[in-house]
């Protein structure tokens, strides 16, 4: 660890070299951290570390958008694809998370999300849901059932749903809940209630959307059909 922009305290700067000596003792993969502001050694780290394909060189710099960047060798990108970096980087080194939880805080979970990953064999994508993501996913739900709500209400009488716009609208509302709203939990986390909880706005926004275009699309076409 070379921690030029004091990011780290002393005693957080020598737990975390202890702890990535052991790691690369067991497992063989060298993780190195440089704090950087207006001082920085460059490319030199490379040379002083023996920087190879089972390396990864965290950077840390506050001076841009986001506080981290990695550098990372062959063999890793080989485990975690270059969509794993960019989502590691957002979801730790954002301003957000960064002022919410610290610098230090913001490179010590990084690195132990990386180590998880190595000791499991690879992620394909960061472990983990964090709130904002799971929102998001909660949000694609809702505009899916309310897809399915209004696809289902009735455009005749005697019909209680309208089987052929659902599937007809299926390839939209499919895409929402399915790639939007549940891929990125169930390859993230293995708990059930977000997944729950989605399934409830999901169901919940059909039902209102389906009991709305009822009672007044549904209800104005019957209207005018009648007249």
């Amino acid at each position: 660890v070379i921690d030029l922009a004091k990011a780290l305290t002393d005693p957080q700067r020598q737990a975390l070299e202890a702890e990535l000596d052991d790691f690369e003792h067991v497992s063989g993969w060298k993780l190195r951290v440089l704090t950087q502001y207006d001082r920085t050694p460059g490319y030199a780290v490379k040379d002083f570390w023996h920087l190879d394909e089972r390396s990864l060189l965290l950077i840390a710099d506050e001076r841009g958008g986001n506080l981290l960047n990695f550098n990372v060798g062959d063999a890793l990108f080989a485990l975690m694809p270059r969509t794993f970096w960019v989502e590691l980087q957002t979801r730790f080194g954002n301003q957000y998370y960064v002022r919410d939880h610290g610098e230090d805080a913001a490179i010590v979970d990084a690195l132990h999300t990386v180590k998880g990953c190595l000791e499991i064999g690879g992620c394909q994508v960061v472990p983990g849901l964090p709130t904002e993501q799971w929102v998001l996913t909660l949000g694609t739900s809702i505009l899916g059932g309310l897809i399915v709500g209004f696809a289902a209400y009735p455009r005749q009488k005697g019909r209680v749903v309208e089987w052929a716009w659902v599937l007809l609208l299926s390839p939209l509302w499919v895409i929402l809940v399915g790639v939007f709203g549940v891929a990125p939990i169930i390859t993230r986390t293995p708990d059930l209630l977000p997944l729950a909880r989605n399934a409830l706005g999901f169901v919940g926004a059909i039902v209102a959307a389906y009991l709305i275009a009822q009672n007044t699309v549904g209800r104005e076409k019957f209207k005018n059909s009648e007249s």
